[in-house]
């Protein structure tokens, strides 16, 4: 099938799109919603329909294939060596209502043709010419899922006749069905288009348990199709094919990949059809020999598991072991680096799912890594730029193809801003400082990982990771090259203090010499591995090391310690309180008592005239459950000696406060919820009960709601509503009054020095200092973590006592409720789809609350 305004003709023998495809294991890639990037042909921008608003975040906002092309050394620049494109295919301009567009490309209305707004086929073939000539390549976004959305149902749903209770959506521009055959074969009440099978014709997926759900209905309203069905599987084929051979796509990134059996990959990728062949023979005939194709499956899993991964797995290799899709996108360890680079989370759970994805996917070079992308909230949402620094670090250099998104260098917050002066969320200026300090340090670090190519092929060995608390986590990084075996080191500090990596087990040598490779604030001097092959290192905050092994022996290794120090037995679980410990010392007159590797709350000790020396753990801080460990350190001998100990709180409850009818309809108790069943039905953001317990310093919060809904299948387990929760602790000063983002203010003279944000798929605490009404204030960790009791309909948020300790008594809560997605939602007059109503614009975004708790 020739692409649509393609004719049939070759393309332009001047332009290069054909080239052979790379080794994807070195490549990285920059991802772009390309209506958000750069507006290059502004006669474009507006078909006349009122789908461009711009400045609106759900409307078209002008960015263009054109604005790509112009800006590429600009990408170039950064690093990167392939672009990654939203869908430029033609969509559906407007959703039903006309309340949000289809600037995203996710929407289709013909497989084949270039959407008007980002300009015409002629535009995409100099685009992937301008790449080529640049030595990069052009990755395609494609959905084989499902179109826009041009039906629905109302009223009900039957199985047996999906013609009743149909509702045809024909005043969506520009079509009113998709204008490809066979896609246009949309209405059931027809029997030949009922016959033809070409879609499901199904209701809203609402059970995520459910498989049949999962594969055959409609993924928030746009029309499954059936994939099933050779017809169908022949017209995605040959759509696809097309933009290979007619533009010289050399990867495609496949979108909803999750919802697709994975039984259609092997047809899509590998048929035997003269006509419309699988998609990789169609890439061989233009000389692409590995032409990469990777899957999206949203799937995170929580530290300890790897029922996701699994499910990410099997897109990859039947259960015959035949290959499926080359790769996926690295969902797992994306959710792990924003836990412990944003959130404060353990190092070790970084270290458990570097261990995971090892194990559990078949080509792990192959999956494509991300610190955030289009469909979550950005990292510095949440996150401070040390931690994000960290998180990149990380990408460049473990195993997995690193995906940027686009402003992620300019330091961009919200999830789908514009580049441009003129796009949503911009500030009314252009973002394409090279000299931005986040631009800076990416093309720094993309340029270690493309001259230390052990990054891209070598397979890592998590050597310590602190399993109590923010902290160190180190690997080594092996690649047997055919010059010899070639290692690096990589080490990071995730805490924002001090931290202690005692005897570390490097696996190498005594005396083997650590080159100083990348450092995030500088490069880190030179090594020498000590006795035993371990190595002790003070890390400064938010570190992040590399050191390149050299396999010549270090001249004049030092010697072996002079120090000893040890540390006497101690119970495997202490209850709640501090206790001592203690021990010996030979050779050394100061030493550090040190838990769980902080050395920014470590303890200065003298040994006694005999060598015994004696000291007290403060478990004040510690977190109950937890793994933790007390190390005694002789710095200036550098002899160390560990104990490790359970840690066990008990909970009480404070206050127990059921919330009276009334406080859930906003300020004015007229606020609706947005227009769909799965809204009002379900009553998600209407508070019943909150319930406050302590254990020492550390606060729990259960929240009850009148229905918890999980219908959009969030990570933290619950959807529909975002809780913003505001602490004043009792003899902390300062703090602020304003309720960014959410046009309000605090009632009753209450101050707050810690918000949460907490949501389906947010979790972000701030402290105070620059908090405004559009300013959330500073990212603070380590973060809250989050349970769900579907059966009680209630969500448990804890906090550590390192945040709130050491006392609670006096502390003011209050919880308000609302919805998020990147931003706040909006309120009008009127609800609309994902509007919450009642209200105007500016009026206070808060739809029910707790009143102010005060804990005794």
């Amino acid at each position: 099938m020739a692409l649509a305004g393609a004719c049939g003709a070759a393309p332009a023998p001047a332009l290069r799109l054909h080239v052979p495809s790379p080794d994807w294991r070195d490549q990285v890639i920059y991802f772009v919603v390309t209506d958000r990037f750069a507006d290059g042909d502004r006669s474009n921008d507006d078909q006349g329909a009122g789908e461009f608003k711009p400045g609106d975040a759900d409307h078209y906002n002008g960015g263009d294939l054109a604005g790509l092309t112009q800006h590429l050394d600009y990408i170039r620049g950064l690093g990167a060596t392939a672009l990654w494109i939203t869908p430029p295919v033609a969509n559906q301009w407007l959703a039903p209502g006309g309340r949000s567009a289809g600037y995203h490309g996710y929407w289709a209305e013909n497989f084949t043709r270039v959407d008007r707004h980002l300009g015409t086929l002629d535009d995409y073939r100099r685009l992937s010419d301008a790449l080529h000539r640049r030595g990069m390549y052009l990755v395609q976004d494609i959905v084989v899922n499902h179109t826009g959305d041009y039906f629905g149902y109302r009223g009900g749903w039957d199985a047996a006749d999906p013609a009743r209770h149909l509702v045809l959506h024909t005043d969506t521009p520009p079509v009113p069905r998709p204008s490809q055959p066979p896609f246009d074969l949309d209405d059931p009440r027809d029997p030949v288009q009922r016959a033809a099978a070409i879609y499901h014709w199904t209701p809203d997926l609402s059970d995520y348990n459910d498989p049949v759900q999962l594969m055959d209905y409609q993924m928030a309203g746009l029309d499954d199709l059936n994939t099933e069905n050779p017809v169908v599987r022949s017209a995605l084929r040959a759509s696809y094919d097309g933009w290979i051979r007619d533009v010289g796509v050399d990867a495609f990134r496949v979108d909803t990949a999750f919802y697709v059996p994975p039984a259609f990959f092997d047809d899509f990728l590998h048929a035997r059809d003269a006509a419309a062949p699988g998609v990789l023979e169609a890439a061989r005939r233009t000389g692409r020999r590995d032409f990469l194709v990777f899957g999206e499956g949203f799937g995170i899993d929580r530290p300890g598991q790897d029922l996701q991964s699994r499910r990410i797995a099997a897109y990859m290799t039947d259960p015959q072991g035949r290959p499926l899709l080359p790769g996926m996108l690295n969902f797992p360890l994306y959710g792990a680096l924003g836990d412990v680079f944003a959130r404060g989370h353990a190092a070790a759970e970084l270290g458990a799912r570097i261990r995971s994805m090892l194990a559990v996917f078949p080509r792990p070079h192959e999956m494509v890594n991300f610190v955030d992308n289009h469909d979550v909230e950005r990292f510095l949402a949440a996150g401070s730029v040390a931690g994000l620094k960290q998180a990149l670090l990380a990408l460049m250099t473990l195993p997995g193809i690193p995906a940027l998104y686009y402003g992620t260098e300019q330091g961009f917050k919200v999830p789908r801003a514009a580049m441009f002066a003129a796009g949503y969320a911009s500030g009314g200026v252009d973002h394409y400082d090279r000299g931005a300090p986040l631009y800076r340090a990416i093309a720094a670090m993309t340029a270690l990982r493309r001259g230390q190519r052990l990054f891209s092929r070598g397979l890592p060995t998590v050597l310590a990771a602190n399993p109590a608390r923010a902290g160190a986590i180190a690997w080594r990084t092996d690649w047997r090259a055919r010059a010899g075996l070639a290692s690096a080191l990589v080490v990071f500090n995730s805490s924002d203090r001090p931290s202690l990596l005692d005897a570390l087990p490097t696996g190498l040598a005594p005396g083997t010499r650590l080159r100083g490779l990348y450092g995030i604030d500088g490069r880190p001097a030179d090594l020498v591995v000590g006795p035993g092959g371990r190595l002790t290192l003070a890390l400064a905050p938010r570190a992040g090391l590399v050191w390149k092994v050299s396999r010549a022996p270090a001249s004049g290794a030092r010697a072996g310690a002079v120090a000893a120090v040890s540390i006497d037995a101690l119970p495997d679980a202490v209850e709640e309180g501090d206790f001592e410990v203690a021990g010996s010392a030979r050779g050394a007159a100061r030493l550090q008592l040190v838990v769980d590797g902080d050395l920014g709350a470590a303890a200065a000790v003298v040994p006694g005239a005999d060598g015994r020396w004696r000291a007290t753990v403060h478990t004040a801080a510690l977190d109950d459950g937890a793994s933790h460990r007390v190390t005694i350190w002789a710095p200036h001998g550098d002899a160390v000696a560990s104990r490790t100990f359970g840690f066990r709180r008990h909970w009480r409850t404070l206050v127990d406060a059921a919330i009276p009818p009334g406080h859930d309809r906003g300020p004015n108790g007229r606020y609706r919820y947005p227009v769909g069943d799965d809204w009002a039905a379900v009553d998600p953001m209407a508070l019943r009960r909150v319930a406050v317990a302590g254990a020492g310093g550390a606060l729990r919060l259960d929240l009850t709601l009148a229905g918890l809904s999980r219908v959009w299948n969030a990570p933290n387990g619950f959807d529909h509503v975002v809780f913003t929760i505001y602490i004043e602790l009792p003899g902390r000063p300062g703090g602020a009054t304003v309720m960014p983002l959410q046009n309000a203010s605090l009632p009753g003279g209450m101050r707050w020095q810690l918000r949460l944000r907490v949501g389906g798929w947010t979790n972000a605490l701030f402290g105070p200092e620059g908090a405004s009404a559009t300013d959330e204030g500073r990212p603070l960790t380590p973060g809250a973590r989050v349970s769900v009791d579907r059966a009680a309909r209630r969500v448990r948020i804890e906090l550590p006592a390192a945040l709130t300790g050491p006392r609670l008594a006096g502390a003011r809560i209050l919880v308000t409720t609302w919805d998020y997605d990147g931003a706040y939602r909006a309120l009008a007059p009127q609800p609309g789809p994902y509007t919450l109503g009642g209200g105007a614009a500016d009026d206070p975004k808060v739809m029910g609350d707790s009143g102010i708790i005060v804990v005794p």
